[in-house]
């Protein structure tokens, strides 16, 4: 699977990166799909961070899924989607693989600027996929990224 960096699909897709980091930071708890050492899906809670140009996942340490992630970096992230049914900011979800931070100059500036619980474990998105989907009116629009590809927009009645 090719990747990319919060900052590259910034670069790439601007106005698509700041409505999903804003629907991402809408809530604090967001829901994060790992593999289990079975291969089976573990559905957790999390929360993400967007700083220095790249989305973080922080989590306590030796959490299940931290170990899930450093076993298999695989995941998919979805944003909490809020209080009701409504859809009006749409649905968004991130796909990719979680790159296990261990420098020490990055986690200090990571807590320097985000003060999370200590210790944890700070892994660094590689995106392979962003998706949003919305409803418009009767219309329901599906937009997709890939790293190295254009969005792709697919609608339905």
């Amino acid at each position: 699977m090719t990747s990319s960096t919060w900052a590259d699909f910034r670069t790439a897709e601007p106005d698509f990166a700041e409505t999903v980091q804003q629907r991402f930071q809408q809530y604090r708890h967001h829901v994060l799909a790992t593999l289990r050492k079975d291969g089976s899906s573990r559905v957790t809670g999390l929360e993400v961070a967007f700083r220095f140009g790249e989305m973080w996942l922080g989590m306590m340490p030796d959490s299940r899924k931290a170990q899930d992630l450093r076993r298999d970096p695989r995941f998919a992230v979805h944003a909490n989607p809020g209080p009701d049914d409504s859809m009006a900011d749409g649905d968004v979800r991130i796909g990719g693989c979680a790159v296990e931070v261990t420098d020490p100059l990055v986690i200090g500036r990571f807590v320097a600027e985000v003060g999370p619980p200590q210790p944890f474990h700070l892994f660094r998105v590689e995106l392979g996929e962003v998706v949003r989907t919305s409803v418009e009116g009767d219309e329901l629009f599906v937009r997709s990224w890939r790293p190295g590809q254009a969005v792709r927009t697919v609608s339905r009645r």
